[in-house]
């Protein structure tokens, strides 16, 4: 890794500093004792350039030093965090042009404060490798942080949309016209399209679809939904409209080799959920379930079942208009997992816009509030056993500490084809003067209204039914609260 060039260069440039710092050496000193310009020596320090031989023996006089020394990429024990980021391979791949950064400024702020800045780094990799936390899982990260930047909302890819279904006449009128999909895919961009051979290969039994790229032959599994066709079809169609060459050859990501890959997996996805969810048409069905006054499940439910979306395709669509087009920001959307004939519970997926809102995922292997919404139509799918293919609940979810209300609407699904756990997902809306004055049902007397909490561990209500856990952290935080309130008691006495 330390053999590339860039990090070469960064090395030397690091170097350089840390010995011209060393020896008290501005950078007019050291312009002058090397007759170097100061800003090509501020490049060379920023990782940006790299001296030929005869500058850097100019260099290595001017700050007495050897040769060897200079161009050695060996640090003080001080770098040894930056060598091993180096060395992690992760600045080699990170989206940094994404979020407005060049690695020659974050270099920059590392070596301004190299004591405390990489004593943030080492424990930075130290947790990476005590979660296990990859390359992949970095990049995930990476492009959940991309969303809610940018509300989720992303104008380019709906006029994506927008100009695909004017030039191919795509009949958006739900639910969307597959034929016409197939069409476009076999004949505008030369696919061949067989739904029969997937399964004659276990390798790809898992996967929804596989694309070769040299035959532009795309095997699909015959066992797919309505849903999860038109879907994958859209997703075919992006890659090839939007000229994304970089894309997964599998439905789902095998391997997440680059931060363009899994961006590019994200805006087909986005894009073919624009395609067969037109925002045109689905703005207006918002604005007829919104103007109710009444909270309606089956009024939920039918404009879902309309449109042949999944639970998670229909409630991150609402994500996306609700940021953009009805001005309301502060929004999240989160999944559950729930593993039957159990008490466990594990959020799997989660977007947070505006600011990270409650409820939110945990990795401390406490008790989620079983109060939330999300948990209780899992449970009552349950108890359903069978019965339902979907259920959907809402509640207004208020919070003790800090004190904030949300509306949370959640619909719950069986975890096809896994038969052992059910899935819910949630859309979670701030209750505050914009979200009251859009959303008429949140007047709604009959609207449930439950006091929750984070976890069952953080949680101060003494008179929880639903209490799954002991309120430990909340009892230790006031063990600490008296401890400090004595403690105060007698320095005043004392004095």
């Amino acid at each position: 890794m330390l053999t590339s060039e860039r990090n070469i260069r960064l090395i030397f440039g690091l170097k350089l500093k840390q010995l011209r710092q060393g020896k008290s050496m501005s950078f007019k000193d050291l312009s002058e004792a090397s007759g170097m310009s100061v800003s090509y020596l501020n490049e060379i320090e920023k990782g940006k350039k790299y001296p030929k031989t005869e500058k850097i023996v100019k260099l290595s006089r001017a700050l007495n030093v050897s040769y060897d020394e200079l161009v050695s990429l060996k640090l003080d024990k001080k770098w040894h965090p930056i060598i091993e980021l180096l060395n992690s391979g992760f600045l080699e791949n990170l989206p940094l042009d994404l979020f407005g950064l060049e690695i020659s400024t974050l270099m920059e702020i590392i070596s301004t404060a190299p004591v405390k800045v990489n004593a943030f780094i080492s424990t930075i990799v130290k947790i990476a490798r005590n979660y296990q936390m990859s390359r992949e899982h970095f990049y995930f990260s990476a492009l959940r942080s991309y969303q809610e930047m940018h509300d989720n909302y992303f104008e380019e890819l709906e006029e994506a949309a927008d100009r695909f279904v004017a030039k191919y006449q795509l009949d958006v009128s739900p639910p969307v016209n597959r034929k016409q999909m197939y069409d476009v895919l076999e004949e505008a961009f030369g696919y061949t399209i067989d739904s029969q051979s997937l399964s004659d290969h276990e390798e790809f039994k898992q996967y929804r679809a596989v694309f070769l790229p040299k035959t532009r032959k795309l095997l699909i599994n015959k066992k797919l939904t309505a849903t999860q066709e038109s879907f994958l079809l859209g997703k075919e169609l992006a890659y090839n409209f939007l000229e994304m060459a970089e894309r997964p050859l599998t439905s789902a990501p095998f391997q997440a080799d680059t931060f363009e890959l899994v961006l590019n997996n994200f805006r087909a996805s986005y894009f073919s959920v624009a395609l067969f969810m037109n925002r045109h048409m689905f703005l207006k069905d918002l604005d007829m379930l919104f103007s109710n006054e009444k909270w309606d499940p089956e009024a939920f439910l039918a404009i879902m079942r309309k449109y042949e979306a999944s639970p998670e395709m229909f409630l991150t669509r609402m994500v996306n208009l609700l940021s953009y087009h009805y001005r309301i920001p502060n929004l999240f959307f989160i999944r559950t997992k729930h593993k039957l004939e159990s008490d466990t519970f594990h959020i799997t997926k989660e977007l947070h816009l505006t600011r990270l809102h409650s409820p939110h995922r945990n990795d401390l292997h406490e008790h989620y509030c079983r109060r939330w919404v999300s948990i209780t139509t899992l449970k009552d799918l349950q108890a359903e056993n069978g019965r339902k293919d979907y259920l959907a609940d809402a509640q207004i979810s208020s919070y003790v500490e800090p004190q904030s209300e949300y509306l949370c609407i959640s619909i719950a699904r069986t975890n096809m084809p896994s038969l052992d756990s059910n899935i819910s997902v949630t859309l979670g809306i701030l209750v505050d003067a914009e979200s009251r004055k859009k959303i008429r049902f949140l007047a709604d007397p009959q609207l449930k209204n439950k006091n929750v909490s984070e976890t069952c561990e953080r949680c101060p209500l003494t008179d929880c039914a639903e209490r799954a856990a002991p309120a430990t952290i909340v009892e230790k935080n006031q063990r600490i609260q008296k401890i400090a309130s004595k403690l105060e008691e007698l320095d005043q006495q004392q004095s």
